[in-house]
């Protein structure tokens, strides 16, 4: 199977997609610092750093069956973002591009996908447009939201996916595994690290703890992108105070004497990771302070991929800001492997 990836982001869904056996062809991504890790990390593919908008032809033929998939932008769409939720955000309406590349292309499946917000934006209308218009191109449409901790990935994450197969035979989505992997299972054997590390390459701490780690590691001897944000020694004190699984509550209010309003904060704030469960959201953690479970510091950019369930030899690129953007706006691959094998193992 053969396939294109637009919004493509670092390429999250292209590690999946490729551990389900499909061959990317072509890769688009408006960001310099996404397409370069995308690149980077998937020679064989032509990866264009250029607006979807301006994007025209497909540079190549093929008689293998084909698959269009990616993840138009999604803050608008995000249900933590109440400000641009609605009609009037001009990103919101950037999935109709994915409709023309779709009508351009006309590829056997289309897997197009998105945070779970995108169920009530506008009380679902961008959805069932979203839904209505790759109907009118002759998809079968299905969709599902789905939860990666339920995947194999150590992280409790929601995505939605819309699926559609022009054969019309329709599709099943993958079935929930029982397994949930934890934090410390996804973790544990990586580098021991400082507030502030700026350390690329690094000896692993210990041999892999758990299949989840072994199959992450695969034949690496080190491990890259052991980035650190510093935090001030006031932040690192409030760190002290917080248990595994707590948050800012947890923290004396003499040292949030900074705050306009600590009251306000919102529960994902300087929230500790537990380390016997899955991880919360791996979001903008280094803005939302999330918190190494054993460590007085941050999460670094490889333990946060490890949780968004990345292999170890993909590298991330750019500044530490932009590695860990990058990280935060992935699909889990190992949730994308899960709705590929069904796609390509389809009759």
């Amino acid at each position: 199977m053969i396939g294109i990836e637009i919004f493509s982001g670092a390429g999250g869904m292209s590690v999946g997609a490729t551990m389900a056996g499909v061959k990317i062809k072509l890769a688009v991504e408006l960001d310099t610092y996404a397409a370069h890790t995308y690149s980077f990390n998937h020679p064989n593919t032509i990866t264009l750093q250029q607006d979807i908008r301006k994007f025209r032809s497909i540079p190549f033929k093929t008689k293998e069956r084909t698959i269009l998939f990616g993840g138009p932008p999604c803050q608008g769409f995000s249900l933590s973002n109440q400000r641009t939720r609605n009609l009037a955000n001009e990103n919101n309406w950037l999935f109709q591009e994915y409709i023309r590349v779709a009508k351009l292309w006309r590829p056997d499946w289309v897997v197009l996908e998105n945070v779970s917000g995108l169920l009530l934006t506008e009380n679902g209308y961008f959805l069932e447009l979203i839904i209505k218009k790759i109907r009118n191109l002759g998809y079968n449409v299905t969709y599902q939201l789905l939860d990666a901790s339920t995947f194999g990935v150590p992280q409790k994450r929601q995505r939605l996916f819309i699926i559609g197969s022009l054969d019309h035979s329709g599709f099943t989505f993958p079935k929930p595994k029982n397994n949930s992997i934890s934090v410390h299972e996804a973790i544990s054997d990586l580098p021991k690290l400082e507030n502030g590390s700026l350390e690329h390459e690094l000896p692993y701490k210990k041999t892999p703890i758990s299949s989840f780690s072994k199959r992450l590691r695969g034949t690496q001897k080190s491990v890259t992108n052991n980035y650190v944000t510093k935090n001030s020694a006031i932040v690192i004190e409030r760190y002290k105070h917080i248990p595994q699984g707590g948050n800012w509550q947890s923290i004396p209010s003499k040292l949030l004497k900074n705050y306009k309003d600590y009251t306000r904060c919102h529960g994902g704030i300087y929230h500790r990771l537990n380390l016997h469960e899955p991880s919360v959201v791996i979001g903008n953690y280094r803005k939302n302070m999330l918190i190494h479970p054993t460590q007085d510091r941050g999460l670094s950019v490889r333990e946060a991929a490890r949780l968004q369930s990345f292999p170890d030899w993909f590298e991330f690129k750019g500044y530490l800001t932009h590695q860990q953007q990058q990280v935060g706006n992935a699909v889990p691959p190992m949730l994308a492997k899960a709705v590929f094998d069904k796609i390509v193992n389809s009759k």
